[in-house]
């Protein structure tokens, strides 16, 4: 028999921060991952070979801060045309192939019938049709039959997959036969590859301060912003099978805490901007120098929430952590201040040397890897932290 579930909201003032809040929400359940599966574009670059064919020459400290993020190749979705100078609609056909390739991989992992999937989350945060959803565009080609209970959750970014699991688990609480299906796409060149089409020139990041015209300035740095997320995601998708009922790693407890302070989300984000041109709209993405702060911070609430006076014996106990590939700074930052030892943390290092950061779809692929290491044995913990845009934390416990 599964457990009954428990949900608790609590929102507390925070002293000193005027409207600001703890906005946690705890999930207690015995939800299992069953299986995982993750898919990647076919084409694969490296970073030298990105650095090499960038449009414009790097000065040596670009470079530099690009080699300081981590990562050594990564795969990337073929979805735009560098040489057309006309209005062109994205294809959202790679997309979905590359989302109905990690589907049908997990299902059949798994050893299930479609039919006894009752339920299905799509997690996103780029896709080129902002409507119909990426959901509705999986559906038939996974094989689902069109009456089935499905849902969209766009631009929860590195925390979509702790939030797939809490909507599955509210799902299974009412159908706990179900299993359910979480499809999470990390897939975010639509943004990030398009910005620095054609870029012409690019300044070092210790001489934009010194630019006096602000509207000069905001341009150099907006440049440089685009050029570090450029070289530091990927694309890829990550597939997850629940249940109540099997095998798997069991989801003890699920917790997250957004926007502590009230303009945290200014820190990172992607929105549109309004272009003088009929029917043109242009792209806007930020990343603050406090989002690695902001990440120990957010973690570490989380965590204290998640494991509460037990947090020391928890964390040392934890045989491995899933932790977000926000970058390698922020990777160590987190493990300095959490005092993760560095082998608890391999799989993370391994998905952004390898892989770049793949946002939602970050967590799922470490887990994926962990898993099928092999190594885990009945009753060890895995720590799993999200953290970014939002701005947002999650911590789950998970148990072998």
């Amino acid at each position: 028999m599964r457990t009954p579930h428990t949900t608790i909201d609590v929102n507390r003032s925070l002293k000193g921060l005027g409207e600001s809040f703890y906005n946690f929400r705890i999930t207690l359940t015995d939800m299992r991952i069953l299986q995982l599966s993750s898919a990647l574009p076919e084409s694969e670059y490296t970073t030298e070979e990105l650095i090499d064919t960038f449009p414009c020459k790097l000065p040596e400290s670009v470079r530099q801060n690009i080699l300081n993020l981590g990562v050594s190749k990564r795969s990337f979705m073929n979805h735009a045309s560098a040489s057309s100078r006309s209005e062109k609609p994205l294809s959202e056909v790679g997309l979905v192939d590359l989302c109905v390739e990690a589907c049908k991989t997990v299902i059949r992992k798994t050893n299930i019938p479609v039919k006894a999937i009752g339920y299905f989350i799509a997690a996103y945060d780029a896709n080129p049709m902002l409507s119909p959803g990426l959901s509705q565009l999986l559906v038939r080609k996974i094989g689902f039959d069109p009456y089935i209970k499905h849902v969209n959750a766009q631009g929860i970014a590195s925390t979509a997959f702790p939030k797939a699991l809490q909507l599955a688990e509210d799902h299974l609480a009412a159908h706990p036969r179900d299993n359910v299906l979480t499809c999470v796409s990390g897939v975010s060149s639509y943004w990030f590859r398009n910005q620095v089409r054609r870029l012409k020139n690019m300044g070092e990041i210790s001489r934009i301060s010194r630019i006096k015209d602000r509207d000069r300035r905001q341009m150099e740095l907006r440049k440089w912003i685009a050029t570090m997320e450029y070289f530091l995601f990927g694309d890829g998708v990550a597939a997850a099978i629940v249940a109540n009922d099997g095998e798997g790693l069991a989801v003890k407890k699920i917790v997250e805490v957004t926007n502590v302070g009230i303009k945290d989300y200014l820190a990172g984000y992607a929105r549109l901007a309004v272009l003088p041109e009929t029917f043109k709209f242009g792209f806007h993405s930020h990343l603050s120098k406090e989002i690695p702060k902001l990440g120990v911070k957010y973690t570490g609430l989380a965590l204290k929430r998640l494991l509460g006076k037990n947090i020391k014996n928890t964390i040392k106990a934890s045989k491995k952590w899933a932790v977000h590939t926000g970058s390698q700074k922020i990777l160590d930052a987190l493990a300095g201040h959490h005092g993760i030892a560095t082998e608890k943390l391999e799989e993370s290092h391994e998905v952004l040397r390898e892989h770049g950061n793949l946002s939602g779809a970050s967590l799922p692929f470490i887990l994926e890897r962990i898993v099928s290491a092999g190594k885990l044995s009945e009753g060890d913990i895995i720590l799993m932290l999200g953290y970014g845009w939002g701005f947002s934390a999650a911590a789950s416990l998970l148990e072998a």
